[in-house]
């Protein structure tokens, strides 16, 4: 083998950052939501007391991922730790509501236990949330790795850093993406292949607003695209499928794209 090469493989591999492997960290983020939604598991009876031991051995490998982060100082593992269990039953009343969201907007779910088992929309979005909280504490890689980990399953892209409000309804999902700082307001309902992008790539706009805002009370449908920090979608607009919206829209509008089909008979002389 090319000395070289295994030179500069021996050099990246001295200046890379000690991080967990992606599957340990995903698999911790999935045996948190599988505590807090027991459906996801094998029947169990946890008492009390069963649960606060499982609570904190999570808690303990949250703090040894973190410890194992260069990025994360010793001094800060425990406290981001505490701080992300803390803030735990908020985010469980709010994936509570998302989870009320698609049983009140699916005529296709039939139970709550089959969104939480069976729906990738629904797990997209407890990995999202989790991974939010580690963001806003600053945490930094872990988190794009827990969303990451969920788009590889669903085909689901949500950036750790967007705004997303209550009630949020994902249906179907496959190729949805939600940019990086992208605000969404309550009661949105999304549809596969929605894109919530910027206008540009352009570097330089690294630490601007790139990414749309979404009213209260919105629906996207399927194959909508939507571009612009600046573009504001209004409370109670929807937009149909296929639309392509770099412009905001003022609060209770209809966007639509029109299509020309033609059917044509064929006729056998």
């Amino acid at each position: 083998m090319n000395t070289d090469f295994l030179n500069s493989i021996i050099q990246r591999q001295n200046q890379q950052q000690v991080v967990p492997s992606n599957e340990m960290i995903a698999n911790w983020a999935q045996s948190l939501l599988n505590l807090i939604f027991p459906e996801r598991s094998a029947s169990t009876n946890h008492t009390q007391e069963v649960l606060q031991g499982v609570f904190f051995e999570l808690k303990e490998e949250l703090q040894h991922i973190l410890r194992s982060t260069k990025d994360c100082h010793n001094s800060r593992e425990k406290l981001i730790a505490d701080s992300f269990f803390e803030v735990l039953p908020e985010v469980h009343r709010k994936l509570n509501t998302d989870l009320l969201a698609i049983v009140q907007g699916d005529p296709a779910a039939k139970s709550e236990f089959e969104i939480i088992r069976c729906y990738p929309g629904f797990f997209a979005i407890a990995m999202y949330r989790f991974a939010h909280e580690l963001y806003l504490l600053d945490v930094p890689h872990i988190p794009r790795i827990i969303t990451e980990a969920a788009h590889s399953l669903t085909g689901i892209d949500i950036h750790p850093a967007a705004k997303i409000g209550e009630y949020l309804y994902i249906d179907h999902g496959t190729g949805l993406v939600i940019g990086e700082t992208t605000i969404i307001g309550n009661h949105v309902k999304l549809y596969q292949g929605v894109t919530l992008g910027a206008l540009s790539v352009d570097k330089n706009q690294s630490n601007t607003k790139r990414h749309p805002t979404i009213g209260n009370h919105v629906i996207i449908y399927s194959g909508a695209t939507i571009l612009g920090g600046d573009t504001l979608i209004g409370d109670h607009s929807i937009i149909g499928g296929n639309v392509w919206l770099t412009k905001s829209i003022p609060a209770g509008s209809t966007v639509y794209h029109q299509a020309e089909v033609t059917i044509k008979e064929n006729k056998k002389d």
